[in-house]
């Protein structure tokens, strides 16, 4: 028998091992550099406050992820959701599960209470791009996404 579930990740999961792996597949996936395993699991383990994991397994597999955080304040000075990370194992896609893993996150909003979940998107995915439009996310063409890291970083802080 198939068991689905979505649920939270713990400290101390048992789940690490198989998230740090899909974590691995992630990288690859966007084609960019990836700690070691052992990396991986020791930053899931120190993650800073407010940062959660949903996780979706299968029979104890871990097949998809959404990683978020806490945001204050939004519109109305209303807290909210920014989502960093929503993935699901090549494997796995096109079964629904990046929508359950979303519908889950909007469970978790209204019952703590939170107006809205914000997160970013490659302009250049038209599927992914379909996937969002798809949930009744609303693109937002008037914000621009900056970060600040690496050299500019370390030069704000001289």
């Amino acid at each position: 028998m198939v068991t689905t579930k979505i649920r939270l990740l713990l400290t101390n999961d048992p789940a690490l091992p198989a998230l740090a792996a899909l974590m691995e597949e992630m990288q690859a996936h966007y084609q960019v550099p990836c700690p070691s395993r052992a990396e991986i699991i020791a930053g899931l383990k120190a993650m800073p406050q407010g940062a959660e994991i949903l996780i979706v397994e299968e029979n104890d597999a871990t097949l998809g992820f959404a990683a978020f955080s806490g945001i204050f304040p939004g519109p109305g000075l209303k807290p909210g959701i920014f989502l960093k990370e929503l993935f699901v194992s090549a494997a796995q896609r096109s079964r629904g599960l990046g929508r359950d893993l979303m519908r889950a996150l909007a469970e978790l909003a209204q019952e703590r209470g939170l107006a809205r979940i914000d997160w970013t998107a490659d302009p250049e995915n038209a599927k992914l791009l379909d996937f969002y439009d798809g949930l009744g996310g609303t693109r937002k063409p008037d914000k621009l996404f900056y970060r600040l890291d690496g050299k500019a970083l370390e030069e704000l802080t001289i």
